[in-house]
């Protein structure tokens, strides 16, 4: 039977990532179609070897031989995990990185006539960024940006970033350009629509669940165990000989579930501040060489012209 699948939230984000997970995914071990699908055979196969013999309370003891071939098993659980991780991490960072070079790349245009459009560009990826990460005040990070008309409408908007998106192509199609340069910028939109998809996608759709639960099952169950194995060989030192063996194992486990959700994990403020000083600096320095220039132009003139008297510009 195929069980419904729900998109990840914000919330279920601080769940997945809370430290009693462990216990959760043992608790609910009973209900794992992994482990009820194991129960057949292997009720059997342990009903004929014990045959059914009354031995009560036994000295817990065992062979280690299944904790060293069931090692190798755990420890590709964790690689694997841990690698899917970071598949998800660096997926997040590149794309954090594509959006705030689209935007960069936008501060050549005249600040006279767009610098409207310019503000919707800056405000993206801090949309952006707010729409991805939990607990962040949209407002105060919009309003030294966006005008209060404009944000007043973008927060009455239920998707943010896709509502200043449609603003940056309105201010496109109301711009007197070339039709090159209007298709290009018009590209770059198609862009941002893309990059908000994958980061949609990445906050939605975790890495499958089963495989979460199982890895963390796995190594509860298998550290629950370990003492058992290793009284023979260590009496008292299996305290911290299992303390320093879950330490180790529970540690790389930690830091696949930390970076399973990128964003949180990367330094967007300070990129969407790198974006802002970018666009702000070039704006200020385009006038600047604007003005130079023209300046250059006119003393350059004044120095070839008879009398004193400019040059016809012909």
């Amino acid at each position: 039977m195929r069980k419904s699948r729900s998109l990840y939230t914000h919330d279920h984000w601080v769940e997945h990532r809370s430290s009693l997970r462990h216990l959760r995914h043992l608790l609910s071990s009973l209900s794992s179609r992994v482990i009820l699908s194991l129960i057949p055979r292997s009720a059997y196969n342990s009903a004929v070897s014990a045959r059914w013999l009354p031995e009560f309370l036994p000295l817990l003891r065992a062979s280690p031989l299944p904790y060293q071939l069931t090692a190798p098993a755990l420890a590709l659980l964790l690689v694997f995990r841990t690698e899917a991780s970071y598949s998800r991490f660096q997926e997040g960072r590149n794309l954090a990185g594509m959006v705030i070079s689209l935007g960069s790349s936008e501060h050549s245009v005249d600040a006279d006539t767009k610098r409207a459009l310019l503000s919707y560009i800056m405000a993206f990826p801090v949309a952006l960024k707010c729409h991805v990460i939990y607990n962040s005040d949209i407002i105060a990070e919009l309003k030294s940006i966006l005008d209060e008309d404009d944000l007043a409408i973008i927060l009455r908007s239920k998707h943010r970033p896709r509502c200043i998106i449609e603003f940056i192509s309105r201010s496109i199609q109301l711009l007197h350009t070339e039709e090159a340069k209007r298709c290009v910028m018009e590209s770059k939109v198609f862009s941002f629509h893309e990059g908000i998809c994958v980061c949609e996608q990445l906050m939605g759709i975790p890495i499958p669940l089963s495989y979460t639960r199982l890895t963390s099952r796995f190594l509860v169950l298998w550290h629950l165990t370990l003492p058992v194995i290793l009284w023979d060989d260590c009496n008292w030192i299996v305290v911290p000989a299992t303390f320093i063996s879950a330490a180790s194992l529970f540690c790389i486990e930690e830091v696949g579930v930390l970076i399973e959700e990128p964003f949180s994990m990367l330094a967007i403020d300070e990129l969407c501040e790198q974006l802002l000083g970018t666009i702000r600096e070039a704006l200020a320095m385009q006038s600047l060489v604007h003005d130079q220039v023209l300046a250059k132009r006119k003393t350059h003139l004044e120095e070839n012209s008879p009398n004193g008297r400019p040059c016809s510009s012909s």
